[in-house]
């Protein structure tokens, strides 16, 4: 992953609550076996009717808000099932923050594993930024990772919390194995200290010939 000390954007709110994974990425999208053309999925339901045609009220539909890269959420964004996709079609939408007041759980570890940032911010401090995009179509928002800040085109300052595991992985671009091997040398020196201690475990099914 690439490294993300700072993203500055232009924003665009989405007033929806509970907006869960299917909304994100619905499941007729989840048939590849690898991460490509999942951009045209995205919200598919919300962009367009049933005959294909785009609904022009949804947000990301309107010409103002074309290359926003940081979405204003409701609570409870990502709720529902397990779905990666979902956070792969929102960065290959340009995607790169979501603000909300809070985040389905899972859904938050597979976005800071993949290098999109979560901001959890009060609800007051979120409706003042959907307030912002609303208003000023090409508002802008920066982040900075480093100082866990927030500050907006139209006043808005505030601070965030995030847990240092993640704030190391969105700065060295490190996912979540990448982080583990960080501790390389340490893991070996666990593991043959283990072994050490205790030699008849080492290999035991390969010298038992895998039979019980």
């Amino acid at each position: 992953m690439n490294p993300v000390r700072r993203i500055e954007g232009r924003s665009a709110a989405l007033r929806l609550e509970n907006l869960d994974t299917d909304q994100i990425m619905p499941k007729q999208f989840l048939r590849g076996i690898d991460k490509q053309g999942l951009r045209q999925g995205l919200f598919h339901d919300l962009r367009f009717d049933g005959e294909g045609r785009q609904r022009p009220g949804f947000v990301l539909n309107q010409p103002a808000y074309a290359g926003v890269s940081v979405l204003i959420g409701g609570n409870n964004f990502g709720c529902g099932s397990s779905r990666e996709h979902a956070v792969w079609g929102l960065q290959q939408a340009g995607i790169r923050a979501v603000v909300a007041p809070g985040f389905g759980e899972i859904f938050y570890s597979n976005a800071m594993g993949n290098g999109l940032l979560l901001v959890t911010l009060p609800e007051a401090e979120v409706r003042r930024l959907m307030d912002e995009a609303d208003a000023v179509p090409r508002n802008t928002v920066e982040i900075d990772v480093e100082t866990l800040t927030l500050r907006s085109a139209g006043g808005v300052e505030a601070r965030f919390e995030m847990l240092p595991r993640h704030q190391r992985m969105l700065l060295e671009g490190l996912d979540a194995i990448g982080l583990s091997m960080t501790y390389r040398d340490r893991i070996e020196a666990f593991a043959a200290a283990h072994w050490a201690a205790q030699p008849w475990l080492k290999d035991v099914a390969r010298a038992s010939g895998g039979k019980r």
